[in-house]
């Protein structure tokens, strides 16, 4: 069933209306090649915490972004009919999510990840019909949270952070979850375009442990310290 999303959300989609990659990376998308994939950016509201948006904490022991909080998704199966299928699969599959509690609303522009050359499709959903959610998977996915959005631009939880490669991207502390990396750059952007963020200092700089891999630069990295991944 579709319901009207609420109206705090209008502004975001009448912005999503002209986004473009380059609104989230400075990355050129390649026209061709890279794996098709997907992540759910899902949108909620909760009495007494205002709109939030649900996040999972990868498993501590997985080889790669090991512990690392994300959006649910993942890599497009050919069964999926689309990104949007792909999206609400991975969700139910990995935090237990019904496809049919999410209206979608929108897809935002593909983004490569050149560390993995995945083209990730983030798809914007609204949670009209909200209900407990858990990880299915305890060896891929440890926890899972509703980060209110109030939490999320509140400037004392906002920060940066500097990878052992040198990269420096956005982050947010929020409900004992560092979120940084793809999902921190595609947050930033949104609360951006919503009209929800609010002015933080960006000379707060978090060092980040070595973890193997190197994350994509996304919204917020400086131009500088992209440099740190050629």
């Amino acid at each position: 069933m579709t319901r009207r999303p609420p109206e705090w959300i209008e502004p975001l989609l009448t912005r999503l209306g002209t986004a473009r990659a380059e609104d989230f990376t400075r990355l050129t998308t390649p026209a061709e090649g890279g794996r098709e994939s997907a992540v759910l950016v899902l949108l909620g509201e909760q009495p007494g915490a205002g709109p939030d948006v649900l996040v999972l904490q990868r498993a501590a022991t997985l080889r790669n972004h090991a512990g690392q909080p994300a959006f649910p998704g993942g890599a497009a199966d050919p069964e999926d009919a689309d990104v949007r299928a792909t999206a609400l699969r991975e969700a139910n599959e990995e935090v237990g999510l019904d496809p049919a509690s999410v209206t979608v609303l929108a897809e935002l522009p593909k983004l490569w990840i050149p560390v993995s050359d995945f083209v990730v499709t983030p798809v914007l959903a609204w949670w009209h019909d909200p209900h407990p959610v858990h990880p299915r998977e305890p060896a891929e996915v440890a926890h899972v949270a509703r980060l209110p959005v109030s939490e999320l631009v509140d400037p004392a939880n906002r920060l940066r952070v500097r990878h052992p490669s040198g990269w420096i991207g956005p982050a947010f502390s929020a409900r004992g979850m560092l979120v940084w990396g793809f999902t921190a750059g595609v947050l930033a952007t949104l609360l951006e375009m919503g009209g929800w963020a609010r002015p933080w200092s960006r000379g707060r700089v978090m060092e980040l442990p070595p973890t193997g891999a190197t994350p994509a630069p996304s919204a917020g990295t400086d131009e500088a310290d992209e440099n740190a991944l050629r």
